[in-house]
């Protein structure tokens, strides 16, 4: 919690709740605008620019730390003009400065980051976290702003040459080109070979501590299954997500995942829970259960989506955007437990069936403290404790509840309740999708109400969208390619989710705007719009971060448009995009999944299944849920219904253009619009699939 100051600062009346945090700092801090700009350059001052998010551990004690001293704030005030950001409204700006932190440094970058400009806003100093004094082996950040501001005085030339070099290095690194080599096959099948040597075969993932989940590396691996009938690479996806399932970083009493993992093991995480994690996760489980039949993965599915309608939607609809790692002042205070609890509240026979499968014991695994975790199967836990495995996990389920029920008693954490588009857009898609595959209204329900909100409240009046909404303040900020990409995708996903024409309407309304807005013509997109403000560089998004790249999901959600328009423009759009992409997706591919999902699909073959029925009947909901429930992610699903003739969906939907019915459900299976006979029923779409 901040420290109050007397006076508020210019971040007062944000809606961010990370820049609200700020607004009582004796540093008077300015939100990113013309104002500070302008003063920046009326001054002839540097500015300090510090961007975080409301999450970040490091953020706050540097917060505690440096921005709540006076002292400090007077310095600051006093010789720079001081711009806070949340990199999570502010995305353009974090790519481009984070990408200055890493040329300045040498190093890797992170959150808090803290960079220097000179009022043209080319950076030439930069950092993350800095101490009040020297530990960690870092210079205090009281010695770096009198260092800086005695630089900006009496050596400002030399500061002003090193930052138009940063700023030069920066737009030519920016300047990117597509590839004249093939988009063939065996980019995946490198990808496959690249991910494999990075593979943990003890723990699952990939790399070291840290140790991050990698959702799309992992639905790239099952693409490469299928498609090549790897087996190498769905034992890696599998290993990775039942090491991450049965981790630490899965919350076992209330569901979802926490960020990261600390360690190798999955076991110690850094707490903060984010909604694009649990989004991209929950496709991840899916496609894993469409693929598997293991039932474990729908049960994470289940449970992460249970608490994200629980704890994450807001009561207009739209989803929230993360949970702090703290609560008290301590990060995990809220998650972990000591073995004297878990017995106060089970008893001393069920904590013990509990403790031994949830390594809860008297020294803790953390601090002490215990993070709960498995290591084993309910069978292997079974058999080791002579339990009949059903009467074990009613047990589990029952000591979890209770749990469950106690934990809900402490300090929460804080919540960041801005909504933003590109995130919502990846919930929205990962509801819609689980929906048919699982047989869930409710699914579909709360993507409905998310999408409604975002299609018709965070738009501008030339329809545009806008990048966040707070409750109580108008939605604001230019939407970024990202927010276009995920949402457009989303918006497909929706459609085959319920088959209402409108979402396909709108995807292509968006589409028709992203590409106006942020197409470059000689191929891929740009981070920002042609009506964006004017940056020092503008950036095309193609790595993978812990979100998809913004080209990448463009190329996919233009390709599955693509198949249900028939809008030839929207496929070269994505080849083009896709090309852009190739020398990341051979070079670099773990920076490339999204693209490479992108180019599984560009590759085919992409079966089109037009089905012509009467929802209201049993066997059609069959045959929906045959197609749908199977792991092909390379498809498209339209629907009408066989008793009604509508030409505007017809026109909009040309693969269901004179489809007709015969009073059963019929499919017709097509590629390439040219279709094979029709199915009439669930036997022959089963005996169709089947071959």
């Amino acid at each position: 919690m901040s420290q109050q100051h007397e006076t508020a600062n210019h971040l007062v009346h944000e809606t961010s709740p990370y820049l609200k945090q700020h607004a009582h700092n004796p540093v008077d801090w300015y939100p990113w605008g013309p104002e500070a700009l302008a003063l920046a350059r009326q001054l002839d001052r540097p500015i300090f620019l510090s961007i975080g998010y409301s999450a970040c551990h490091w953020c706050h004690v540097m917060e505690h730390e440096s921005f709540e001293d006076p002292e400090i704030g007077r310095l600051l005030n006093d010789q720079f003009v001081s711009i806070k950001v949340d990199r999570e409204e502010r995305p353009d700006l974090d790519q481009i400065y984070m990408a200055s932190v890493q040329l300045l440094t040498r190093q890797g970058g992170g959150w808090p980051m803290s960079v220097w400009l000179t009022p043209e806003l080319k950076p030439f100093y930069a950092g993350t976290y800095f101490p009040p004094d020297n530990r960690y082996g870092r210079p205090s950040f009281r010695q770096v702003l009198n260092a800086l501001a005695e630089a900006w005085k009496t050596r400002r030339a030399e500061v002003e040459q090193s930052s138009a070099q940063v700023a030069d290095h920066l737009q030519q690194a920016l300047q990117l080109e597509g590839s004249d080599g093939e988009l063939a096959p065996e980019l995946m099948r490198k990808a496959a070979g690249m991910l494999e040597r990075a593979f943990d075969s003890v723990h699952g993932g990939f790399g070291s501590a840290p140790k991050f989940p990698h959702p799309m590396d992992i639905r790239l691996l099952l693409r490469v299954w299928k498609r090549f009938e790897d087996d190498a690479a769905l034992r890696m996806a599998r290993s990775t997500l039942d090491h991450m399932a049965m981790g630490g970083i899965y919350d076992h009493l209330g569901g979802g995942f926490h960020r990261y993992s600390t360690d190798e093991r999955w076991l110690a995480p850094h707490f903060e829970k984010m909604l694009y994690d649990n989004a991209l996760l929950t496709v991840a489980y899916l496609e894993a259960y469409q693929a598997t039949g293991d039932v474990s993965y729908r049960r994470v599915v289940e449970e992460t989506l249970a608490y994200v309608l629980r704890e994450m939607t807001s009561p207009e609809g739209p989803f929230y955007s993360t949970q702090d790692a703290d609560s008290e002042g301590e990060e995990g205070k809220f998650y972990v437990w000591t073995a004297a609890e878990v017995e106060q509240i089970l008893g001393k026979g069920n904590a013990d069936t509990f403790g031994y499968v949830y390594d809860v014991n008297a020294g803790g695994n953390w601090e002490g403290h215990t993070i709960l975790h498995r290591s084993k199967t309910d069978e292997q836990d079974a058999r080791l404790l002579k339990l009949n495995v059903e009467e074990m996990r009613l047990t589990l389920r029952e000591c979890r509840q209770k749990l469950f029920a106690v934990r809900g008693k402490r300090v929460w954490p804080g919540r960041d309740e801005k909504a933003l588009t590109s995130w919502n857009a990846l919930m929205i898609g990962a509801l819609a999708q689980a929906a048919p595959v699982l047989s869930n209204p409710g699914y579909l329900r709360a993507a409905t109400r998310a999408a409604d909100f975002i299609i018709t409240r965070m738009r501008g009046p030339d329809g545009r969208l806008l990048r966040t909404y707070s409750a109580g303040s108008a939605p604001k900020l230019n939407a970024y390619l990202e927010d276009y990409a995920y949402l457009i995708d989303a918006l497909v996903s929706l459609y085959e989710a319920s088959f209402e024409p409108r979402w396909i309407e709108a995807a292509g309304d968006l589409t028709d705007i992203m590409i106006r807005e942020f197409w470059d013509q000689s191929g891929g997109f740009f981070f920002t719009g042609v009506s964006h403000e004017a940056l020092i560089a503008r950036n095309k998004d193609l790595q993978d971060s812990s979100v998809p790249s913004g080209n990448g999901m463009a190329a996919t959600a233009l390709l599955r448009l693509a198949r249900l328009t028939g809008r030839k423009e929207f496929q070269d759009k994505a080849e083009k995009t896709l090309r852009l992409c190739r020398s990341l997706m051979a070079s670099s591919p773990m920076a490339a999944g999204q693209s490479l999902i992108a180019l599984d699909y560009y590759l085919g073959p992409v079966r089109e299944f037009a089905v012509v029925g009467d929802l209201g009947k049993e066997e059609t909901r069959d045959v929906l849920h045959l197609i749908q429930g199977r792991f092909e992610p390379n498809k498209v699903v339209a629907f009408k219904n066989g008793n009604k003739k509508d030409t505007q969906v017809d026109e909009m939907l040309p693969l269901l253009a004179g489809k007709t019915g015969s009073g059963v459900v019929t499919t017709y299976i097509c590629r390439d619009f040219v279709c094979q006979a029709p199915c009439e029923g669930k036997a022959a779409l089963q005996a169709a699939l089947d071959q």
